[in-house]
């Protein structure tokens, strides 16, 4: 009867309980004392977990019909998202040629000093907007001041002795015209000679006049031809000299077109010891303070002009097959994501970056490995977002160049 009643209680689902061994000198009881499996009825306790288990049954069944709901809307948004993604390549993105090795450019320009000496003011700082013609630095002026008095004083000297000469020729010309009034003088002192010496000699040969005479007006009359002559020599000689001093007045005008140089020259010089700025710009890397001791071509600052920011785009040599200037660009600047700026390809540079380095390849000798290389493209920046002025040189930049225009141009040219 023990092993019948521990069957029983394992049908209800309790536990099984140890018997106690039926001694065999009790007599067994009576079937009305021993309770069967239909009439017992289980205790409270024992009833509770199986109705709990009932209750679990509906919310293992709700969970799963969720997460299929879950899953199929999941599976219908990836395939919505692939479709989309599908769409957008087939219209868009096959016709895109991107490169991330691109960065914002400007033709930066390098302020240097041109002569030499010790600053004595510097006007400008750091990241500091100026205008074409502002002041940067000074340098010392004194000795270049003085350059300049030093040459103006040397053009003045140089352009008395012109007028001096000048004088010179007037006078030089006086005695030129005074030369020809004694040619002439002379010139009828030996007619009125040479007419007395033609009455004595014929005076002399009739007797009528004494050999003294006669010698007197021959030698009048040779005194007369050499002072001809006398007269036409100073006035050759009045002639030579006017030459030589409007020979001398040539010279000394170069000298004074010489002085001029000179002082044009110390004008320049001392005009340089003011560093202004020769564009719009912004000054960056700032070299220089006040007591520094510069010499030429020592390096200042950099004037970086934002106004022309460009971008320099390096494309594999295998994405350059469709990239054509006046296409257009889409920029990604990584330091404004947000920002959709629209550019246009300018031009492609008419060599691979490697060949313009300072050490190009050479790969005739010795094993090879073909590597694909770069070549520079640039892209002008809308001009409205340039003016912003947010764009820096050396900033990393993401390009998108849009080749549908140049694949129109070639399916049109195949139809022609």
């Amino acid at each position: 009867m023990a092993y019948r009643e521990e069957f029983s209680q394992r049908g209800r689902g309790e536990p099984a309980q140890p018997s106690e061994p039926v001694p065999a000198t009790e007599s067994a009881p009576t079937a009305e004392s021993v309770p069967t499996a239909k009439s017992a009825e289980p205790p409270q306790d024992q009833a509770a977990p199986v109705a709990a288990k009932a209750e679990d049954v509906l919310p293992k069944k709700k969970s799963g019909a969720v997460k299929k709901i879950v899953l199929g809307a999941v599976a219908l948004a990836a395939l919505g998202f692939g479709a989309y993604e599908g769409a957008h390549w087939w219209q868009t993105g096959r016709f895109m040629v991107s490169t991330d090795d691109a960065y914002i450019q400007a033709d930066i320009t390098i302020l240097s000093a041109k002569i030499s000496g010790y600053v004595d003011q510097v006007a400008v700082t750091n990241n500091q907007s100026v205008k074409a013609g502002d002041v940067i630095a000074r340098i010392d002026a004194g000795d270049y001041s003085l350059a300049l008095q030093a040459a103006k004083d040397k053009l003045a000297t140089q352009e008395s002795a012109v007028a001096r000469i000048g004088r010179q020729i007037e006078a030089g010309r006086a005695s030129v015209a005074q030369a020809e009034a004694q040619i002439t003088a002379a010139k009828a002192d030996s007619e009125r000679a040479e007419a007395d010496y033609d009455r004595q000699l014929q005076l002399s040969q009739s007797n009528y006049a004494s050999r003294a005479t006669f010698d007197a007006a021959k030698a009048a009359r040779d005194r007369g031809e050499a002072n001809v002559k006398s007269a036409q020599a100073a006035l050759l000689a009045a002639q030579a000299n006017v030459e030589v001093l409007a020979a001398q007045q040539v010279e000394a005008e170069r000298g004074v077109a010489e002085q001029r140089t000179a002082v044009d020259k110390a004008t320049r010089d001392l005009s340089f010891t003011e560093i202004r700025a020769p564009i719009d710009g912004v000054i960056g890397n700032k070299a220089v303070e006040v007591g520094t001791y510069v010499q030429p071509g020592t390096r200042l600052a950099a004037l970086v002009p934002l106004s022309s920011v460009h971008i320099d785009a390096n494309f594999k040599e295998t994405q350059l097959a469709s990239v054509q200037p006046g296409q257009k660009v889409h920029i990604e600047v990584d330091a404004f994501p947000d920002r959709d700026i629209v550019g246009t390809v300018e031009s492609v540079s008419p060599a691979s970056g490697s060949v313009f380095s300072l050490l190009p390849p050479e790969n005739a000798t010795g094993n090879f490995t073909k590597i694909v290389q770069r070549v520079p493209v640039r892209v002008k920046v809308n001009p409205d977002v340039v003016q912003q002025g947010y764009l820096r040189p050396g900033l990393s930049v993401v390009v998108n160049v849009d080749t549908r225009e140049h694949e129109q141009a070639t399916k049109t040219a195949s139809v022609r």
